[in-house]
């Protein structure tokens, strides 16, 4: 079995692939067992979110102009 200091030995691109493959498994994991279920109201803003993404993609920013911006007012 890994240990943390095993782990933090990898490279970046490696730990990121161990992150993701333990965030699937817990995903599946609970969307099976219906723990990630949404609230009425966390559905209808994602439901108004994703319409009005429809309505207008380009209106968003991308993640660079985000980012960008998250770093520039550190």
């Amino acid at each position: 079995m890994l240990q943390l200091n095993d782990i933090l030995k990898l490279s970046l691109s490696e730990r990121i692939l161990w992150v993701e493959t333990i965030w699937d498994s817990i995903a599946s994991e609970k969307s099976s067992s219906g723990e990630f279920k949404l609230r009425s109201d966390e559905k209808t803003f994602l439901d108004n979110e994703l319409a009005d993404y429809k309505k207008n993609p380009k209106a968003g920013s991308t993640w660079n102009e985000v980012k960008s911006r998250i770093k520039s007012k550190k």
